[in-house]
């Protein structure tokens, strides 16, 4: 029997506090070849946050309002895999929550990324480094409940955090997670293959962060902003190779049933700046 999939667009942008990850999913999407299965564009609010923090979140109420809408719509067509073409971070919490409920303990995710996201208030202020702490029912109550399922911390396994300080957070320090740093998968999939065959899940959700990737090789990621740049390279790691992220998921697919996939964080900088220069242009943007 054919398994149905359903392609989110959720260019949320209020859980990283950055207006640019709108215009950056919106970019995914099209960039993307169609898919076989049906896509939904979740309503996304433009109203500007102003920084405001609620209960130490900023813009908590509007993340919250998108959050369970999307997971709604997903939950009314009851895919069997999802794909989601994302803003911030925090899109994930919605269909990695739809699959903890549809599939419980035959799931595992693997999270690629630079930061592990297990962040609570105290320790940062926008929700996208807040996520996976939700799913895996710590932190904020009212986001940890968009899940009725937490994620087994133990059936989580990080691929690309190097910077030791991240693996350092309360949460992450709880749960003992395991990760797999960017080196140790440049070559082979194989240690993060074992570690996800020792969850004994037989099903994967994949997120996939850009900042896990070279500033050198991708730039479509926030800390390669021209603004940036010279700063983020001296005092970080230079990420994974995009090669060795497609090998991992492509091996990740080969020896279990993926039924997640998300893209987040892509921040199209080069393409931020012209269309800033055409709003500026006589006859094209200006007056």
């Amino acid at each position: 029997m054919s398994k149905k999939t359903l392609r989110v667009v959720m260019p949320q942008w209020q859980g990283g506090n950055n207006f640019h990850y709108y215009f950056g999913a919106q970019l995914l999407a099209w960039l993307a070849p169609e898919g076989d299965g049906d896509t939904i564009e979740v309503p996304i609010s433009v109203a500007p946050t102003n920084d405001q923090q609620e209960e130490g979140i900023v813009a908590k109420q509007q993340v919250l309002k998108q959050v369970r809408e999307t997971k709604e719509k997903i939950e009314k067509r009851s895919p069997d895999q999802v794909v989601v073409l994302d803003g911030d971070c925090s899109v994930e919490l919605a269909p990695f929550a739809y699959l903890a409920e549809k599939y419980k303990e035959d799931l595992a995710i693997l999270w690629i990324d630079a930061h592990p996201d297990v962040m609570v208030k105290d320790e940062w202020k926008n929700y996208h480094a807040m996520v996976l702490a939700s799913l895996v029912g710590e932190g904020d109550p009212d986001f940890a409940q968009v899940s009725n399922t937490s994620v087994d911390p133990s059936h989580v396994v990080f691929a690309g955090i190097d910077d030791q300080a991240e693996m350092e957070r309360a949460v992450y320090q709880k749960h003992a997670f395991k990760n797999v740093p960017t080196a140790d998968f440049d070559m082979s999939s194989e240690k993060v293959i074992d570690l996800l065959r020792k969850t004994g899940a037989s099903k994967v959700a994949v997120h996939f962060d850009l900042d896990a990737l070279d500033t050198n090789e991708f730039k479509g990621q926030g800390a390669a902003r021209p603004d940036l740049f010279g700063e983020h390279y001296k005092k970080t790691y230079p990420g994974a190779s995009i090669a060795s992220v497609v090998r991992l998921i492509q091996d990740t697919a080969k020896e279990f049933d993926l039924v997640g996939m998300g893209i987040t964080e892509h921040f199209p900088a080069d393409a931020i700046i012209l269309a800033d220069m055409l709003k500026e242009l006589p006859l094209i943007g200006g007056d």
